[in-house]
């Protein structure tokens, strides 16, 4: 059985990759419900990959509905240590400019309505969150934009919003004083709960207009940033079997092993049936 080490998940626009050698669609349950899509198994590059669509076949599930907690338990179930994110943003800096990557570096949560912890129900874990992605996955993916020759910003804050809806003009202006880079509506908690799940995480986000702050804004149209998105995410496939190889000889680092002091709950105290539900979680320090 197919047991890759490398998980993608693809955002708007990236619901599949050119040359991925599909050897099986497999679907998988788990205690938190459905993941978004089958995911989809086969090799990139020669390396094992399970590739996730983060919207659903024919992008059908909006960012407050998708199942993150599903996705992210589904991903660790298939054996996978990492997991490269890539997500379509605006931008909110004049220097990226449509076109352009990030390598994110932070985020700022601008959330309300959704579950972002495996843990509750009589189980108490805190993670380390102050650098909420991998680093040497970052590097990686830096080194493999430039191979490919796409203009990448290396670190930048996301601002992860609730939507469906865009921000307000104030809004907007906000976030840049705040000083954040791009704004999107799905990594933060993909991010939380990989930590959790102690899968490595990164995110390579894809500017495809600038937010509405941007006084041209109002002359971009929907033909341009589709226009965008499409040219953004034939380069990131490129990237993606850049950089492949050696995300899946990297050695395991820290985030591996995010939970080994980060479980409060005195284990006598742990409900059992919360035990059998997190037991791929967090089983080993139980």
């Amino acid at each position: 059985m197919l047991k890759p080490k490398v998980a993608i998940i693809g955002g708007s626009g990236l619901y599949q990759i050119d040359g991925l050698e599909v050897l099986e669609e497999r679907n998988v349950e788990t205690p938190f419900g459905s993941p978004s899509e089958a995911f989809v198994l086969g090799k990139l590059e020669g390396v094992e990959v399970a590739f996730l669509a983060r919207h659903g076949k024919g992008h059908r599930i909006l960012p407050t509905e998708l199942n993150f907690r599903a996705n992210i338990y589904a991903i660790k179930s298939l054996g996978c240590d990492s997991i490269l994110s890539v997500s379509a943003v605006g931008s909110l800096q004049e220097e990226i400019a449509p076109g352009h990557f990030v390598v994110v570096d932070q985020f700022i949560d601008r959330t309300q309505k959704r579950p972002h912890t495996f843990f509750g129900e009589g189980l108490v874990a805190h993670v380390a969150f102050a650098n909420p992605v991998c680093p040497t996955l970052c590097r990686d993916l830096i080194e493999a934009t430039k191979k490919v020759g796409v203009q990448c910003h290396e670190k930048g804050t996301y601002v992860c919003i609730e939507g469906p809806q865009f921000s307000t003009k104030a809004e907007s202006k906000l976030y840049r004083q705040w000083g954040a880079d791009v704004i999107g509506m799905t990594n933060l908690q993909e991010a939380k709960l990989a930590r959790e799940a102690e899968i490595c995480y990164s995110t390579l986000a894809l500017s495809t207009d600038y937010d509405c702050w941007h006084e041209e804004h109002d002359s971009v149209t929907v033909e341009m940033v589709i226009a965008t998105l499409q040219q953004n995410v034939e380069m990131a496939k490129e990237v993606l079997k850049t950089v492949l190889p050696q995300v899946a000889s990297k050695e395991e680092c820290s985030h591996c092993r995010s939970l080994s002091h980060a479980i409060m709950t005195d284990k006598k105290f742990i409900p059992q049936e919360t035990q059998e539900k997190l037991k791929l979680i967090c089983g080993k320090y139980l």
